[in-house]
């Protein structure tokens, strides 16, 4: 299993060979699915709220007398059953939308959802710049041949760096500790760090080092 590899100008390499531990499972659906609701649910704001019969003003009279107009009784015309009355069951504004991921379920996601992607994964050296440089950042993009929706990963990002690619559209740069199954499924094209990639694979062999001992 290999992907192309560069040099951190961009020119072509020697392709790299992945680690099938990390590059090479069994993509898990289900789990794939609950990782990418689980993202979307804890991006989700509660900004909605709905006023109730206690908070919508007016209605403190009753309308009519009880008895005798025909009409069904009724103590308030800010009752939900009438027009501009409260709302019943409405949003409040305290709604927590939040799904917890266990770590271990989410990082299997990630390394899943590498796997399900390791065709549009490419290597590079370094995905850095000294000074904040939006061409030299889509030059570099272009000699990779990356294309659509563009993850890059890293090992650690610097503020020129990400302000390097932060106007350019469909690119995302994002360090080892951030990576989701979200973007990563959504990704057309994956640009990987070297140092970021060993910082994938350092778990990976950790624990195939403590098995065997």
């Amino acid at each position: 299993m290999k992907a192309s590899s560069y040099s951190a100008s961009g020119t072509k390499q020697a392709d790299v060979t992945l680690d099938a531990a990390v590059f090479g499972l069994t993509p898990n659906a289900e789990l794939l699915a609950q990782a990418y609701r689980a993202y979307l649910a804890n991006q989700r704001t509660n900004n909605a709220q709905t006023l109730t019969r206690g908070l919508v003003s007016g209605g403190g009279k009753k309308p009519y007398r009880q008895k005798g107009t025909g009409r069904a009784r009724t103590g308030s015309i800010r009752n939900p059953i009438w027009r501009g009355g409260g709302i019943t069951f409405g949003p409040t504004g305290l709604e927590n939308y939040s799904q917890k991921l266990p770590k271990k379920m989410a990082r299997a996601a990630i390394l899943q959802a590498l796997s399900a992607k390791v065709d549009a994964i490419s290597i590079i050296a370094s995905f850095s710049f000294d000074q904040p440089s939006t061409s030299a950042a889509v030059a570099t993009l272009d000699q990779l041949g990356a294309n659509g929706n563009i993850v890059i990963i890293a090992a650690e990002s610097t503020t020129a760096t990400r302000k390097s690619v932060a106007n350019i559209p469909f690119v995302e740069l994002l360090e080892v500790s951030r990576l989701n199954g979200f973007d990563l499924m959504n990704a057309d094209t994956i640009i990987i760090e070297q140092a970021a990639l060993d910082l994938l694979t350092k778990p990976v062999k950790a624990t195939k080092t403590e098995a065997v001992s």
